[in-house]
């Protein structure tokens, strides 16, 4: 096992009808001001749920935050948030608001260009304005973790940062609202968890024997819940289980001393900046792919992969490790993602801008081994066709 440092501060308050205890993990005197998304939150009674629940605190509202949160809008809610003299901010939402309620912390009192906190990939962050989250859509894992990516629609560019800074100070999860949730943003949950793990998971055997477990056990889960929350929307216990999935699969937890690759998520940002395809979807796309020209330095992990996770024990390395591949992409099919870049109209042609973007963000020795360069990286989008 490798080094670490374990560290999260962030308060999960877990289980229906826990709303109401914003009183008391809200400052009393606080100037809030609550970013959400579309009007979802409202139609659905989220956001009267928040304000009752907030009291005669001073409150403020800012929505309009997009599926990939843009610099654009973000730094209107920056304006707002000086103009008004906010002190404390409240996402609503899924993983985009929240990571678009983390750059805005941020930004608020940072010195120079905002856009260099991506850019730095939130290196020179030194405060960030106090921050919760309400769930409503289980993900992206940002209501626990210090992450955030930002698309810059000018430029269409879209850019991760990390800081300490922006971890949330409490988040509340409750598994009743997700129930109103399109089955296609529910899909794309289920499918964004499974390949924050992946990321953190198969990479190589690095005797992480508690990660490991751990992880194997989150991906049986979304793999046993994953068509039945679809089918069942309001089962409560399998939203919870799958709230609580998508939070433990991007925490830190099962990350904690075992190398990462995340290479997956590079070259799918590229495709969501460039032709606006859903996150975990690009996910879903490459995934497949990558395992596939990577399978040799992968090996030692596909196969525990194809065991623990697959049961498959019959045949050769080679076959298991096929078998393990073309489980997982029938597994994101089962869920009515497709895998291919031609089910998005994205053709050979497009490739090359893939890579100049690549290339113009320094992501050009990607994977647990920073062994993915440009090359790699064309020869997966090409496989992924």
């Amino acid at each position: 096992m490798l080094n670490f440092n374990f560290y999260n501060p962030t308060r999960i308050v877990f289980g229906s009808d826990t709303i109401k205890q914003l009183d008391q993990l809200v400052p009393a005197q606080a100037r809030v001001l609550i970013l959400f998304g579309g009007e979802s939150a409202r139609k659905n009674g989220t956001l009267d749920e928040v304000r009752q629940a907030l009291g005669n605190r001073d409150v403020r509202e800012f929505g309009g935050i997009e599926p990939n949160p843009s610099y654009e809008t973000l730094m209107r809610a920056v304006e707002e948030v000086r103009t008004e003299k906010v002190d404390f901010l409240l996402a609503v939402g899924g993983g985009s608001v929240i990571d678009g309620t983390k750059f805005v912390a941020a930004a608020i009192d940072y010195p120079n260009d905002p856009w260099e906190i991506l850019q730095s990939f939130g290196q020179h962050i030194e405060k960030a304005m106090p921050f919760g989250s309400v769930l409503t859509l289980p993900a992206t894992g940002s209501e626990m973790n210090k992450a955030s990516v930002i698309t810059r629609k000018a430029t269409q560019e879209k850019l991760p940062f990390m800081s300490e800074k922006v971890f949330p100070e409490f988040s509340i999860l409750d598994p009743t609202k997700t129930y109103t949730l399109p089955p296609r943003q529910v899909a794309n949950g289920v499918v964004d968890a499974y390949v924050h793990i992946m990321e953190q998971y198969l990479t190589y055997p690095a005797d992480g024997m508690v990660q490991d477990r751990f992880a194997e056990g989150l991906l049986q889960t979304l793999i046993e819940i994953g068509p039945r929350v679809l089918a069942e929307p309001h089962d409560y216990e399998l939203r919870a289980n799958l709230m609580w999935a998508a939070t433990l699969a991007l925490n830190g937890l099962i990350g904690a001393g075992v190398p990462q690759d995340w290479s997956t998520h590079m070259i799918g940002h590229e495709l969501t900046a460039a032709f606006d395809i859903d996150h975990a979807r690009t996910l879903a796309v490459v995934l497949p792919s990558n395992l596939q020209l990577r399978r040799e330095a992968k090996q030692g992990k596909l196969l525990q992969y194809a065991e623990r996770v697959w049961g498959i024990t019959e045949g050769s390395d080679a076959e298991k490790i096929d078998a393990a591949i073309v489980r997982t992409r029938q597994f994101f099919e089962s869920l009515d993602i497709p895998t291919r870049l031609s089910d998005y109209k994205v053709t050979a042609g497009d490739i090359d801008g893939i890579i100049s973007q690549l290339q113009q963000h320094g992501m050009t020795a990607l994977g647990e081994r920073q062994d993915v360069n440009l090359t790699l990286s064309r020869q997966i989008l090409e496989a992924s066709l």
